[in-house]
């Protein structure tokens, strides 16, 4: 979380523009839209322990490289890019083992667990993040993330799978990759899933990469107040799993799943009229309520629905819609900021999560009536 803050205003800072700060983001998504069919293959194929082992550590390396690049902002989208590289092999590898620690009725209980557990130190630390990075720059930050991931390789260097996953009929990687995608395009579940996942990211990239932009310029809030917005959406996103696992009987029905996409794009367009500060922190607390709620929903129905020597290829292939989505996302909302402003972005994310929320709900609903 420290990382995450400090790269985004140091890359503010060099650039000064909303386009300089998607270029961050543009350049961890090209490695997934390049790798991810590849890369969920491999998971496919490989132990999935060593795969994450692996990832991290090159994540560790590469997160120290960034105290040494002397604020050159080249070396940082490199270094940004590189780094998705690691993400790419270890989301679907994660995604993948969990259903082989727990039964498929407590898979909710279990995503949300880990939900939890990422999200406590976005709360604990958030609020700090800006603060830090104005009393000591961007480095320790990069030295906390760097240590983080080498802390987070040594303990799953010691996570035993109780199974293998099934071997995968092994016809070329290249073969193996563009069965993954047959199979999401014709199963009608994963399709409406697809749609609805590629719809929210086309609001969700732009908006998340802007918000620092929507602090200073809508809301000029200073640096050490940025992270208050990120603190905000980390309070909704621990309350959120509590609500699935304590009050809703079951949280994988589609009003679950796509719900949330509305509750977030009612959130984005307060957040293009309000300039207060608790109102905006509050709304914030509903958008991480509403992330979190669905992030798990959509995780629980995919590890459920999907056979298990698939399942890398599968967890790739929605990383690549999320992205490809995102990027063009991003490309479209640097562009809308600097031209129109920052209160363009949100309402046209705004607009675009409610349309996910509709369309998907309507093609998982016509799926289950299908089965």
């Amino acid at each position: 979380m420290f990382a995450t803050i400090a790269l985004v205003l140091l890359v503010y800072d060099l650039t000064g523009s909303g386009v300089g700060v998607s270029a961050v983001v543009i350049a961890e998504i090209l490695p997934v839209l390049l790798l991810a069919p590849l890369a969920g293959t491999l998971v496919d194929r490989l132990p999935r322990v060593p795969v994450m082992v692996g990832a991290d550590m090159l994540r560790a390396v590469l997160a120290t490289s960034l105290i040494f690049v002397d604020n050159n902002v080249s070396a940082i989208y490199l270094i940004a890019a590189v780094l998705s590289v690691g993400a790419v092999l270890f989301n679907p590898a994660a995604n993948s083992a969990l259903p082989t620690l727990v039964a498929e009725d407590e898979l909710v209980a279990a995503n949300s667990g880990i939900w939890t557990a990422a999200v406590l130190s976005q709360i604990a630390l958030a609020p700090l993040g800006g603060a830090l990075y104005a009393a000591a720059g961007p480095d320790l930050a990069f030295g906390l993330n760097a240590a983080s991931f080498a802390i987070s390789a040594l303990l799953l260097s010691g996570l035993h799978l109780p199974s293998a996953p099934p071997s995968t009929a092994r016809r070329g990687w290249m073969r193996d990759a563009l069965d993954g995608a047959r199979v999401l395009i014709s199963d009608r579940l994963l399709r409406a899933l697809g749609i609805g996942q590629l719809l929210a990211a086309l609001s969700a990239g732009a908006t998340s990469a802007l918000l620092v932009v929507l602090a200073r310029e809508h809301l000029d809030l200073a640096s050490s107040s940025y992270g208050l917005l990120l603190g905000s959406i980390g309070i909704g996103a621990t309350l959120g799993p509590l609500l699935l696992t304590h009050w809703i009987k079951d949280p994988r029905r589609p009003v679950f799943v796509f719900g949330p996409y509305a509750v977030r794009g009612l959130v984005d367009l307060v957040l293009a009229v309000t300039t207060a500060l608790p109102l905006a922190m509050a709304v914030l607390v509903a958008y991480g309520l509403g992330t979190s709620t669905g992030a798990v929903t959509f995780m629980s129905l995919l590890q459920s629905h999907v056979a298990p020597e698939i399942r890398g290829r599968i967890f790739a292939s929605f990383d690549l819609i999320w992205q490809l989505g995102r990027l063009l996302s991003i490309l479209g909302g640097g562009l809308l900021a600097d031209a129109f402003g920052i209160r363009a972005v949100f309402y046209v994310g705004g607009m675009l999560l409610i349309l996910a929320a509709v369309i998907g709900w309507t093609g998982a609903r016509r799926a289950a009536t299908a089965v």
